[in-house]
Protein backbone atom coordinates (compact mmCIF):
# COMPACT_ATOMS: atom_id res chain seq x y z
CA UNK A 1 0.00 0.00 0.00
CA UNK A 2 1.25 3.49 -0.68
CA UNK A 3 1.59 6.08 2.03
CA UNK A 4 -1.05 8.24 0.34
CA UNK A 5 -3.86 5.87 1.31
CA UNK A 6 -4.25 5.89 5.10
CA UNK A 7 -6.72 4.03 7.27
CA UNK A 8 -9.13 6.97 7.42
CA UNK A 9 -9.71 6.97 3.67
CA UNK A 10 -10.19 3.22 3.24
CA UNK A 11 -13.76 2.03 2.78
CA UNK A 12 -15.82 -0.63 1.04
CA UNK A 13 -19.05 0.01 -0.86
CA UNK A 14 -21.06 -3.23 -0.72
CA UNK A 15 -23.70 -3.71 -3.40
CA UNK A 16 -27.24 -4.73 -2.62
CA UNK A 17 -28.69 -6.75 -4.14
CA UNK A 18 -25.88 -9.15 -4.99
CA UNK A 19 -25.40 -12.89 -5.19
CA UNK A 20 -28.06 -15.54 -5.65
CA UNK A 21 -31.13 -14.78 -7.72
CA UNK A 22 -34.33 -16.77 -7.32
CA UNK A 23 -33.59 -19.00 -10.33
CA UNK A 24 -30.12 -19.95 -9.08
CA UNK A 25 -31.41 -20.56 -5.57
CA UNK A 26 -34.10 -22.87 -6.94
CA UNK A 27 -31.63 -24.81 -9.09
CA UNK A 28 -29.08 -25.32 -6.30
CA UNK A 29 -31.73 -26.42 -3.80
CA UNK A 30 -33.12 -28.80 -6.45
CA UNK A 31 -29.79 -30.66 -6.59
CA UNK A 32 -29.51 -30.69 -2.79
CA UNK A 33 -33.03 -32.07 -2.39
CA UNK A 34 -32.49 -34.65 -5.14
CA UNK A 35 -29.40 -35.94 -3.34
CA UNK A 36 -31.35 -36.14 -0.08
CA UNK A 37 -34.27 -37.91 -1.75
CA UNK A 38 -32.66 -40.28 -4.25
CA UNK A 39 -29.15 -40.57 -2.83
CA UNK A 40 -25.90 -40.28 -4.76
CA UNK A 41 -25.18 -40.21 -7.56
CA UNK A 42 -27.49 -37.66 -9.13
CA UNK A 43 -26.46 -36.57 -12.61
CA UNK A 44 -26.61 -32.94 -13.73
CA UNK A 45 -26.37 -31.97 -17.41
CA UNK A 46 -23.91 -29.05 -17.66
CA UNK A 47 -23.04 -26.99 -14.59
CA UNK A 48 -26.22 -26.45 -12.57
CA UNK A 49 -25.20 -22.77 -12.35
CA UNK A 50 -22.02 -21.08 -13.53
CA UNK A 51 -20.08 -21.01 -10.28
CA UNK A 52 -16.96 -23.02 -9.49
CA UNK A 53 -17.62 -23.23 -5.72
CA UNK A 54 -21.22 -24.39 -6.12
CA UNK A 55 -20.26 -27.12 -8.59
CA UNK A 56 -17.31 -28.34 -6.50
CA UNK A 57 -19.39 -28.44 -3.32
CA UNK A 58 -22.21 -30.40 -4.95
CA UNK A 59 -19.69 -32.82 -6.49
CA UNK A 60 -18.39 -33.57 -2.99
CA UNK A 61 -21.96 -34.37 -1.99
CA UNK A 62 -22.43 -36.84 -4.86
CA UNK A 63 -23.59 -34.87 -7.89
CA UNK A 64 -21.99 -35.89 -11.18
CA UNK A 65 -21.83 -33.17 -13.84
CA UNK A 66 -21.84 -34.27 -17.48
CA UNK A 67 -21.68 -32.36 -20.73
CA UNK A 68 -24.13 -34.41 -22.77
CA UNK A 69 -27.23 -36.46 -22.04
CA UNK A 70 -25.77 -39.69 -23.44
CA UNK A 71 -23.13 -39.65 -20.66
CA UNK A 72 -25.87 -40.43 -18.12
CA UNK A 73 -26.41 -44.17 -17.48
CA UNK A 74 -29.78 -45.49 -18.67
CA UNK A 75 -32.51 -45.26 -16.05
CA UNK A 76 -30.66 -42.71 -13.91
CA UNK A 77 -31.89 -39.35 -12.63
CA UNK A 78 -30.65 -36.29 -14.51
CA UNK A 79 -31.23 -32.64 -13.65
CA UNK A 80 -31.23 -30.01 -16.38
CA UNK A 81 -29.38 -26.84 -15.42
CA UNK A 82 -30.83 -23.41 -14.71
CA UNK A 83 -29.82 -22.25 -18.19
CA UNK A 84 -32.38 -24.43 -19.96
CA UNK A 85 -32.18 -27.02 -22.73
CA UNK A 86 -33.53 -27.45 -26.23
CA UNK A 87 -36.45 -29.84 -26.91
CA UNK A 88 -34.05 -32.33 -28.50
CA UNK A 89 -32.38 -32.81 -25.10
CA UNK A 90 -35.71 -33.85 -23.56
CA UNK A 91 -36.12 -36.32 -26.43
CA UNK A 92 -32.63 -37.75 -25.85
CA UNK A 93 -33.37 -38.22 -22.15
CA UNK A 94 -36.65 -39.98 -22.91
CA UNK A 95 -34.93 -42.34 -25.34
CA UNK A 96 -32.43 -43.30 -22.63
CA UNK A 97 -35.17 -43.91 -20.07
CA UNK A 98 -33.85 -41.18 -17.81
CA UNK A 99 -35.80 -39.64 -14.96
CA UNK A 100 -35.58 -35.90 -15.63
CA UNK A 101 -35.88 -32.91 -13.34
CA UNK A 102 -35.97 -29.60 -15.18
CA UNK A 103 -34.32 -26.88 -13.07
CA UNK A 104 -34.50 -24.30 -15.87
CA UNK A 105 -35.00 -20.83 -14.42
CA UNK A 106 -38.66 -19.84 -14.95
CA UNK A 107 -37.47 -16.56 -16.50
CA UNK A 108 -35.54 -18.53 -19.11
CA UNK A 109 -38.57 -20.75 -19.67
CA UNK A 110 -40.53 -17.56 -20.39
CA UNK A 111 -38.12 -16.72 -23.23
CA UNK A 112 -38.47 -20.28 -24.59
CA UNK A 113 -42.25 -19.88 -24.67
CA UNK A 114 -41.94 -16.55 -26.44
CA UNK A 115 -39.73 -18.17 -29.08
CA UNK A 116 -42.25 -20.97 -29.65
CA UNK A 117 -45.15 -18.51 -29.86
CA UNK A 118 -43.49 -16.15 -32.36
CA UNK A 119 -42.20 -19.05 -34.44
CA UNK A 120 -45.73 -20.48 -34.64
CA UNK A 121 -46.80 -17.09 -36.05
CA UNK A 122 -43.97 -17.35 -38.61
CA UNK A 123 -41.91 -14.43 -37.28
CA UNK A 124 -38.19 -14.09 -37.78
CA UNK A 125 -36.78 -14.01 -34.23
CA UNK A 126 -33.60 -12.02 -33.58
CA UNK A 127 -32.07 -13.52 -30.46
CA UNK A 128 -29.56 -11.18 -28.80
CA UNK A 129 -26.97 -13.22 -26.93
CA UNK A 130 -23.58 -14.90 -26.91
CA UNK A 131 -22.92 -17.75 -29.30
CA UNK A 132 -22.36 -21.04 -27.50
CA UNK A 133 -23.83 -19.91 -24.17
CA UNK A 134 -26.02 -22.71 -22.82
CA UNK A 135 -29.04 -20.45 -22.47
CA UNK A 136 -28.77 -19.31 -26.09
CA UNK A 137 -28.35 -22.89 -27.32
CA UNK A 138 -31.47 -23.93 -25.42
CA UNK A 139 -33.61 -21.02 -26.63
CA UNK A 140 -32.46 -21.33 -30.24
CA UNK A 141 -33.30 -25.03 -30.12
CA UNK A 142 -36.98 -24.21 -29.62
CA UNK A 143 -37.29 -22.86 -33.17
CA UNK A 144 -33.96 -23.11 -35.00
CA UNK A 145 -35.44 -22.37 -38.41
CA UNK A 146 -36.85 -19.05 -37.18
CA UNK A 147 -34.05 -17.78 -34.90
CA UNK A 148 -31.03 -15.70 -35.89
CA UNK A 149 -28.40 -14.91 -33.28
CA UNK A 150 -27.34 -11.28 -32.87
CA UNK A 151 -24.19 -11.07 -30.76
CA UNK A 152 -24.18 -7.30 -30.25
CA UNK A 153 -24.50 -3.89 -31.91
CA UNK A 154 -21.68 -4.58 -34.37
CA UNK A 155 -23.48 -7.69 -35.65
CA UNK A 156 -26.58 -5.83 -36.81
CA UNK A 157 -25.32 -4.96 -40.30
CA UNK A 158 -24.99 -8.68 -41.08
CA UNK A 159 -28.59 -9.57 -40.15
CA UNK A 160 -31.09 -10.43 -42.86
CA UNK A 161 -34.75 -11.43 -42.46
CA UNK A 162 -37.41 -12.84 -44.75
CA UNK A 163 -40.05 -10.20 -44.07
CA UNK A 164 -39.16 -6.95 -42.24
CA UNK A 165 -42.83 -6.62 -41.26
CA UNK A 166 -42.65 -9.83 -39.19
CA UNK A 167 -39.63 -9.47 -36.94
CA UNK A 168 -39.30 -9.66 -33.15
CA UNK A 169 -36.29 -9.53 -30.83
CA UNK A 170 -35.67 -11.67 -27.76
CA UNK A 171 -32.59 -11.83 -25.56
CA UNK A 172 -30.45 -13.94 -23.29
CA UNK A 173 -31.44 -13.10 -19.70
CA UNK A 174 -27.96 -12.26 -18.38
CA UNK A 175 -26.73 -9.56 -20.77
CA UNK A 176 -25.62 -5.99 -20.20
CA UNK A 177 -28.80 -3.92 -20.20
CA UNK A 178 -27.10 -0.94 -21.88
CA UNK A 179 -25.46 -2.96 -24.64
CA UNK A 180 -28.66 -4.89 -25.32
CA UNK A 181 -30.66 -1.67 -25.66
CA UNK A 182 -28.02 -0.33 -28.06
CA UNK A 183 -28.34 -3.51 -30.11
CA UNK A 184 -32.12 -3.11 -30.13
CA UNK A 185 -31.78 0.53 -31.19
CA UNK A 186 -29.64 -0.42 -34.17
CA UNK A 187 -31.92 -3.31 -35.10
CA UNK A 188 -34.90 -0.98 -35.06
CA UNK A 189 -33.12 1.44 -37.36
CA UNK A 190 -32.76 -1.42 -39.82
CA UNK A 191 -36.19 -2.99 -39.15
CA UNK A 192 -38.53 -0.15 -38.04
CA UNK A 193 -41.51 -2.49 -37.55
CA UNK A 194 -39.61 -4.93 -35.32
CA UNK A 195 -41.68 -5.98 -32.30
CA UNK A 196 -40.54 -6.10 -28.67
CA UNK A 197 -40.95 -9.17 -26.46
CA UNK A 198 -44.17 -9.15 -24.41
CA UNK A 199 -42.09 -8.41 -21.29
CA UNK A 200 -38.44 -7.67 -20.57
CA UNK A 201 -36.23 -10.72 -21.23
CA UNK A 202 -33.20 -9.54 -19.23
CA UNK A 203 -33.97 -10.88 -15.78
CA UNK A 204 -34.75 -8.66 -12.81
CA UNK A 205 -31.68 -9.90 -10.91
CA UNK A 206 -29.28 -9.11 -13.74
CA UNK A 207 -30.74 -5.62 -14.03
CA UNK A 208 -30.70 -4.97 -10.27
CA UNK A 209 -27.09 -6.10 -9.86
CA UNK A 210 -26.02 -3.89 -12.75
CA UNK A 211 -27.98 -0.98 -11.32
CA UNK A 212 -26.19 -1.26 -7.97
CA UNK A 213 -22.82 -1.28 -9.73
CA UNK A 214 -23.79 1.80 -11.75
CA UNK A 215 -24.59 3.64 -8.51
CA UNK A 216 -21.28 2.64 -6.92
CA UNK A 217 -18.85 2.80 -9.82
CA UNK A 218 -18.20 6.58 -9.96
CA UNK A 219 -17.00 6.48 -6.34
CA UNK A 220 -14.82 3.38 -6.69
CA UNK A 221 -11.09 3.19 -7.28
CA UNK A 222 -11.48 -0.57 -7.62
CA UNK A 223 -14.46 -2.88 -8.16
CA UNK A 224 -14.14 -6.51 -7.09
CA UNK A 225 -16.82 -8.76 -8.56
CA UNK A 226 -17.07 -12.23 -7.06
CA UNK A 227 -18.01 -14.74 -9.73
CA UNK A 228 -16.73 -17.34 -12.18
CA UNK A 229 -15.36 -16.53 -15.61
CA UNK A 230 -18.01 -18.61 -17.38
CA UNK A 231 -20.76 -16.63 -15.63
CA UNK A 232 -22.12 -14.18 -18.19
CA UNK A 233 -23.81 -11.91 -15.65
CA UNK A 234 -20.68 -11.77 -13.46
CA UNK A 235 -18.45 -10.81 -16.40
CA UNK A 236 -20.97 -8.10 -17.35
CA UNK A 237 -20.72 -6.58 -13.85
CA UNK A 238 -17.01 -5.90 -14.32
CA UNK A 239 -17.70 -4.31 -17.69
CA UNK A 240 -20.52 -2.17 -16.28
CA UNK A 241 -18.26 -1.00 -13.42
CA UNK A 242 -15.55 0.20 -15.82
CA UNK A 243 -18.06 1.78 -18.20
CA UNK A 244 -19.65 3.76 -15.36
CA UNK A 245 -16.57 5.18 -13.72
CA UNK A 246 -14.69 2.64 -11.61
CA UNK A 247 -10.97 3.14 -12.15
CA UNK A 248 -10.36 -0.61 -12.19
CA UNK A 249 -12.36 -3.82 -11.96
CA UNK A 250 -11.55 -7.50 -11.48
CA UNK A 251 -13.45 -10.79 -11.36
CA UNK A 252 -12.45 -13.38 -8.73
CA UNK A 253 -13.85 -16.70 -7.59
CA UNK A 254 -12.23 -16.51 -4.16
CA UNK A 255 -10.53 -13.90 -1.99
CA UNK A 256 -7.15 -15.57 -2.44
CA UNK A 257 -7.26 -14.65 -6.13
CA UNK A 258 -7.02 -10.94 -5.25
CA UNK A 259 -3.66 -9.44 -6.18
CA UNK A 260 -2.63 -7.19 -3.31
CA UNK A 261 -1.08 -4.74 -5.76
CA UNK A 262 -4.62 -3.94 -6.94
CA UNK A 263 -5.05 -2.09 -3.63
CA UNK A 264 -2.07 0.23 -4.12
CA UNK A 265 -3.30 3.79 -3.66
CA UNK A 266 -6.93 2.62 -3.48
CA UNK A 267 -9.30 4.40 -1.09
CA UNK A 268 -12.71 3.00 -2.05
CA UNK A 269 -13.29 -0.62 -3.06
CA UNK A 270 -16.64 -1.69 -4.48
CA UNK A 271 -17.69 -5.28 -3.82
CA UNK A 272 -20.50 -7.20 -5.47
CA UNK A 273 -21.18 -10.71 -6.75
CA UNK A 274 -22.87 -12.39 -9.68
CA UNK A 275 -26.26 -14.04 -9.50
CA UNK A 276 -24.83 -17.55 -9.01
CA UNK A 277 -22.47 -16.71 -6.13
CA UNK A 278 -22.96 -17.89 -2.52
CA UNK A 279 -22.66 -15.13 0.07
CA UNK A 280 -19.88 -17.05 1.83
CA UNK A 281 -17.50 -16.08 -0.98
CA UNK A 282 -18.35 -12.38 -0.62
CA UNK A 283 -17.69 -12.63 3.12
CA UNK A 284 -14.27 -14.04 2.31
CA UNK A 285 -13.48 -10.98 0.20
CA UNK A 286 -14.71 -8.63 2.92
CA UNK A 287 -12.52 -10.40 5.48
CA UNK A 288 -9.52 -10.12 3.15
CA UNK A 289 -10.12 -6.38 2.74
CA UNK A 290 -10.70 -5.83 6.47
CA UNK A 291 -7.33 -7.41 7.23
CA UNK A 292 -5.79 -4.75 5.00
CA UNK A 293 -7.52 -1.81 6.63
CA UNK A 294 -10.80 -1.71 4.72
CA UNK A 295 -13.05 -2.20 7.75
CA UNK A 296 -15.56 0.56 6.96
CA UNK A 297 -18.26 -1.25 4.93
CA UNK A 298 -21.14 0.81 3.58
CA UNK A 299 -24.09 -0.80 1.77
CA UNK A 300 -25.36 0.65 -1.50
CA UNK A 301 -28.96 -0.48 -1.93
CA UNK A 302 -30.31 -0.22 -5.48
CA UNK A 303 -33.39 -2.45 -5.16
CA UNK A 304 -35.22 -4.85 -2.87
CA UNK A 305 -35.76 -8.45 -3.96
CA UNK A 306 -38.29 -10.88 -2.53
CA UNK A 307 -39.05 -13.25 -5.44
CA UNK A 308 -38.94 -16.98 -4.63
CA UNK A 309 -39.64 -19.77 -7.13
CA UNK A 310 -41.13 -23.14 -6.19
CA UNK A 311 -39.06 -26.24 -6.83
CA UNK A 312 -39.59 -28.10 -10.14
CA UNK A 313 -42.84 -30.07 -10.24
CA UNK A 314 -41.04 -33.40 -10.75
CA UNK A 315 -39.14 -33.24 -7.48
CA UNK A 316 -41.98 -31.62 -5.53
CA UNK A 317 -44.15 -34.62 -6.36
CA UNK A 318 -41.51 -37.12 -5.22
CA UNK A 319 -40.71 -35.16 -2.06
CA UNK A 320 -44.37 -35.11 -1.06
CA UNK A 321 -44.70 -38.84 -1.74
CA UNK A 322 -41.70 -39.46 0.53
CA UNK A 323 -43.14 -37.26 3.27
CA UNK A 324 -40.35 -34.71 2.84
CA UNK A 325 -40.68 -30.94 2.61
CA UNK A 326 -40.98 -29.46 -0.86
CA UNK A 327 -40.44 -25.92 0.40
CA UNK A 328 -37.48 -23.79 -0.63
CA UNK A 329 -35.64 -24.48 2.61
CA UNK A 330 -31.89 -24.40 2.19
CA UNK A 331 -29.63 -27.27 3.14
CA UNK A 332 -27.62 -26.21 6.20
CA UNK A 333 -25.34 -29.21 5.87
CA UNK A 334 -22.71 -27.24 4.00
CA UNK A 335 -21.94 -24.79 6.81
CA UNK A 336 -18.82 -26.56 8.01
CA UNK A 337 -16.99 -26.84 4.69
CA UNK A 338 -18.40 -23.88 2.75
CA UNK A 339 -22.04 -22.94 2.70
CA UNK A 340 -24.00 -22.69 -0.51
CA UNK A 341 -26.51 -20.42 1.24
Amino acid sequence: MTATTDQATKRVLLAAPRGYCAGVDRAVVTVEKALDLYGAPVYVRKEIVHNKHVVTTLEKRGAIFVEETDEVPEGSTVIFSAHGVAPVVHEEAKALGLKTIDATCPLVTKVHREAVRFASDDFDILLIGHEGHEEVVGTAGEAPEHITLVEGPDDVDNIEVRDPDKVVWLSQTTLSVDETMETVRRLRQKFPLMQDPPSDDICYATQNRQLAVKHMAPDCDLMIVVGSRNSSNSVRLVEVAIEHGSKAGHLVDYADEIDETWLDGVGTVGVTSGASVPELLVRGVLDYLAERGYEDVRPVVAAEESLVFSLPNEIRRDLKAAGMSDKMVHDAGFTEDGSLH
